[in-house]
């Protein structure tokens, strides 16, 4: 079998007529998850290597991580079962704002439940259960990906093996918090949204543009902005601001408004804190193998957060990526990443003492 036909050749779904509960209150009265496959599933059903994609990802791994995808590489299909699935909030092909809630026959739209990362992975275990997964060699992901990762290991700890949480916190800081608000209220600015005439036929465009470039700007770095553009004039304007704004046109023909607010709520919620247990004690209790990645010029979730996970999770490493590029690196500077991963889970099969943790 060569590595073409390894490949899966389209987007799946696996549909639910179960309620779906949710963390928060509540419950979906049926779900569906799009996903991808490449590799298989071995006979023990123990080969499986979950990929947990961004905010404004897809299940398309090949479309954004390609560098780490191949024979011989991190995510390697000759020898793992990868999955990568639509989150829950998606509008993507999984049930989200823009998913037709049975009860109305009409899209949820702002009537979509409030969900966490918590109900994200959820529902990844109720596809896995469906796949046929028994355990997962690993788990990784980056930004809000990472935080998939650090949920399955507090959720699920008996069905990871090792996870590799990526640019990313394990609760979301008010910081972050900050910038989510300021991207969401500048939808809600939105005169469509003001007027009530939001729809999926007529979403609230330039609100979701302006938040897209206020994001944009905490994706990248002081550095990598100076470097790229400095005071470069591009037409009438400076070429920086005709960059965040092709930006903020690029994902407004691809997104939606609402699951922009439903995902950054999201991310808003996350905290491994449990009700009966504290933040710190959840992370003391993952025992797997972590190799979590920080990035030196990240401003959004800065190397202060990754340390600390690395000093609380008993039996992991901290990694750089040294990069200009600040938060976005991970999808930048990808060679780089795949040799960080390739040579942890190359320890993992030789039993390696992790090196103590190194600090940028």
């Amino acid at each position: 079998m060569n590595y073409q036909q390894l490949i899966s050749p389209q987007t799946q779904f696996y549909r639910s007529s179960h309620p779906f509960p949710l963390v928060l209150g509540g419950e979906l009265p049926e779900v569906q998850v799009a996903y991808r496959t490449w590799g298989r599933l071995n006979e023990s059903r123990d080969n499986g290597v979950l990929i947990c994609h961004a905010f404004t990802g897809w299940a398309d791994l090949e479309a954004w991580w390609q560098p780490l995808l191949g024979p011989g590489k991190a995510l390697d299909p000759t020898q793992d079962f990868l999955i990568c699935s639509n989150i829950l909030g998606s509008c993507y092909g999984t049930t989200g704002p823009t998913s037709l809630n049975p009860k109305t026959g009409k899209p949820y739209g702002v009537d979509f439940p409030e969900i966490t990362v918590r109900d994200m992975v959820h529902l990844q275990a109720r596809l896995l259960e469906e796949l046929g997964v028994r355990s997962l060699r690993l788990v990784i992901g980056g930004s809000l990906g990472g935080m998939q990762v650090l949920e399955w290991a507090a959720c699920y700890p008996d069905w990871v093996k090792a996870i590799a949480p990526i640019a990313a916190s394990g609760r979301h800081s008010a910081w972050c918090i900050g910038w989510s608000e300021a991207q969401r209220q500048a939808i809600y600015t939105d005169p469509l949204w003001q007027e009530g005439h939001y729809s999926p036929a007529a979403p609230p465009k330039q609100g979701l543009k302006v938040a897209r470039m206020i994001a944009m700007s905490t994706y990248r770095s002081w550095g990598n902005y100076s470097i790229r553009f400095a005071r470069n004039e591009q037409g009438e304007e400076f070429a920086i601001a005709h960059y965040l704004k092709y930006q903020g046109d690029k994902l407004v023909e691809r997104f939606d408004a609402n699951t922009y607010i439903a995902l950054s709520h999201a991310m808003d919620q996350h905290n491994l804190a449990r009700p009966d247990q504290d933040y710190e004690t959840v992370l003391q209790s993952i025992p797997h193998p972590t190799l979590i990645v920080g990035i030196d010029s990240d401003i959004l979730y800065p190397p202060v957060e990754q340390q600390e996970l690395a000093e609380l999770i008993p039996n992991a490493q901290l990694a750089w990526l040294h990069s200009p590029h600040g938060h976005d690196a991970f999808l930048i500077n990808m060679d780089e990443l795949n040799q960080l991963v390739l040579t942890f889970r190359q320890s993992l099969h030789t039993n390696s003492i992790f090196p103590s943790p190194c600090y940028p």
